[in-house]
Parts: C-alpha cells; sequence; structure tokens
C-alpha cells in the first residue's frame, strides 16, 4: 500500500482519471490519503478523513510512508482557521493554504506556519459562528473551500472545524446521527436534508435560531425554513423540498 500527502493549497479530486472528468471533491493542504491504484500520470486515493475515494494528478502530492500515515491518521487534526494564509518551506517559498486545512503534516512536509490554529471538540454553539466564515462563499460542484463550495462540503468543513467528523456527500451526511421529528425540536447547528423528485437526498443546510437555515445555493446564504423546505427570501419560492432533519452533535 502507497500513502501520499497534498503539499498544496487545494487539488481537484475526479471522478475519473482525466483533466476533463467530473470534479467531486477537494484535497486541501495537509489532507493525507491511501493511494488504492496509480497509473503513469493519475492516483486513485482514499482520503483518511472520510474516505472519500476519486482521481488525483501525481504531480499534485507527495509520497509519505506507512508510519507518517498512522502517525498522521492517530493525531488530533490542527486545522488553519485563518482565511487565506501561508506556510513557508526551507527554501522560504511560500506556499498558500485555505481556511480549514490541517497543519499536522507541518514537520514531514519540512513547513512553518505562524497563523491561528484550531483544535479539538468546540460546543455545538460554535457551529453557526463558523459558518458565518463562508457566508458569500460561491458555489463550486465539489469544492470545499471559501471560494467554491458545496453543499455537503460546507457542511462537513464547519463540523471539521469544530471537531466532528461529517461523511463528504448529503445522502452519506443523512445517515449519520439521530433523526428528528418536527423542525421544533431542532438547534442551531443541527443538519436539514433536503430531496428530489425521485426522492433522492441531494441537498444539506445547517438549522440556525428562529426558522432560518445557512445553506450553498448560488452562495452560502441564510433563508426561511419551514415543514415544506426553504423558502428563498430573495425569489420568494420555495427552492429545496425538506426530508429529514438529523442531530448529529
Amino acid at each position: 500500500m502507497q500513502y501520499g500527502i497534498c503539499q498544496l493549497s487545494i487539488v481537484p479530486l475526479r471522478l475519473e482519471s482525466s483533466d476533463k472528468s467530473e470534479l467531486i471533491s477537494q484535497l486541501l493542504y495537509g489532507d493525507f490519503f491511501k493511494v488504492l491504484e496509480k497509473q503513469k500520470k493519475w492516483s486513485k486515493i482514499r482520503l483518511a478523513f472520510d474516505s472519500f475515494e476519486g482521481w488525483i494528478d501525481n504531480k499534485q502530492y507527495l509520497e509519505i510512508d506507512e508510519n507518517q500515515y498512522k502517525k498522521l491518521d492517530k493525531s488530533t487534526p490542527k486545522l488553519s482557521i485563518d482565511l487565506v494564509e501561508f506556510v513557508e518551506d526551507d527554501h522560504h517559498q511560500l506556499y498558500p493554504i485555505l481556511l480549514g486545512s490541517s497543519l499536522n503534516g507541518l514537520s514531514i512536509l519540512n513547513h512553518s506556519h505562524d497563523g491561528q490554529i484550531v483544535e479539538g471538540k468546540k460546543p455545538k454553539s460554535h457551529i453557526i459562528q463558523t459558518a458565518f466564515l463562508y457566508l458569500n462563499s460561491p458555489h463550486l460542484w465539489g469544492g470545499k473551500s471559501p471560494f467554491g463550495i458545496d453543499s455537503s462540503g460546507f457542511t462537513q468543513m464547519v463540523y471539521k472545524l469544530n471537531g466532528y467528523h461529517l461523511l463528504r456527500d448529503a445522502h452519506q451526511q443523512a445517515t449519520q446521527g439521530e433523526a428528528l421529528s418536527f423542525i421544533e425540536e431542532s438547534e442551531p447547528g443541527d443538519l436539514a436534508f433536503f430531496d428530489d423528485n425521485e426522492g433522492k437526498i441531494v441537498h444539506v443546510g445547517l438549522i440556525m435560531q428562529d426558522n432560518y437555515i445557512i445553506h450553498v445555493h448560488g452562495k452560502v446564504r441564510i433563508d426561511r425554513l419551514d415543514h415544506s423546505g426553504i423558502y428563498n427570501v430573495d425569489q420568494k419560492i420555495h427552492t429545496h423540498k425538506l426530508r429529514v432533519i438529523k442531530k448529529v452533535i
């Protein structure tokens, strides 16, 4: 088995081994993984954090050994809480890193960092406060950063910054936690899931106080939440159909 770590700010994770293939997620700086299959230009990987699989360009990661992987896997994540920061290598070159980047691999990469770090589990009351860091970030299918993010990438990153594990896609996240019967039972930070006409869960957002929700629709935005779903305050229509509310924390 081979292992790797992402040494760049943000790297596309694709469905197939081609630059033209669909973007299904992204690796942020410091993300580490197992290499399942290696081709001349591409590697199929499984991320340590959420076991999500996809293809990345071989030029966009560094190989690490099994002991380094295990050490990273056992350590409590240390994450950058700055919107944009830099790490510096031993040649004094700077690498930009984004909000939510993992800093556990600094010694492996021979990088230094003097920005703000967050680690460990935070109270549930911090969830919405963290979500506001992404407010007005544009929607990007497969995105996980303030410069482009999708609905489940948004909820995953907000929970990750508070010390909690969510899976990558909305339908996967919907398998986690405890289902609530009514919106009135929910608390800020709980997850609301929405389905399409075929009943497939395709969207997720974070419940706020007083029947508001913060989610990604064109951008990270705040809308109303009722028993039907999400009511877009600008368009004055319901845009998403509520399926289930889950309490994970």
